[in-house]
């Protein structure tokens, strides 16, 4: 590809073009401008959304409850418990190693890239071995409830945005 001149610059040469100039922010100028205008920059702690997650766990295992033929603990508040637990216990996993990353001796941007990625990896391993198992050691499942509770329980991140 061969670079052209911007078209909508009013310059005629390239060597009239000036570089933008990025301002490098230190770390004390980012708090102080977090702190000026705090509502703006909120931070979210991500065990927040992980307590969403499992708040979203016990409304919807009350909710299953209701079709149980005995109205209360059935098969379906336990499988409703076990597709809450699918999503909660890989997210604890993740941000635990996420928190172990943070508290390294050696945390720079490439080893906190590493905690990222292999935090992710082990919870999508953890989240296929606890499918599997699910289907294959507790017999009469019911796949309804437990779904949909990982579904609901998963998407609690997007909650995340309403809190910001």
């Amino acid at each position: 590809m061969i670079p052209q001149k911007n078209q909508f610059s009013k310059a005629d040469d390239w060597d009239e073009l000036e570089e933008e100039a990025i301002r490098v922010y230190s770390k004390d100028e980012i708090v102080a401008l977090q702190q000026s205008n705090a509502t703006k920059y909120r931070i979210l702690s991500p065990w927040r959304v992980l307590l969403a997650q499992v708040l979203i766990t016990v409304i919807s295992m009350v909710f299953w409850s209701f079709f149980g033929e005995p109205v209360g603990v059935s098969l379906y508040t336990q499988s409703a418990f076990l597709g809450g637990l699918i999503s909660v216990l890989p997210s604890v996993l993740f941000l635990t190693r996420l928190e172990v990353a943070k508290k390294s001796q050696r945390l720079n941007p490439g080893s906190f890239l590493t905690a990222l990625v292999s935090g992710e990896f082990i919870k999508i391993a953890v989240t296929l071995v606890m499918f599997l198992g699910i289907a294959y050691l507790v017999p009469g499942v019911l796949w309804v409830p437990l779904l949909v509770t990982y579904l609901l329980a998963l998407k609690c991140v997007w909650l995340a945005w309403l809190w910001r």
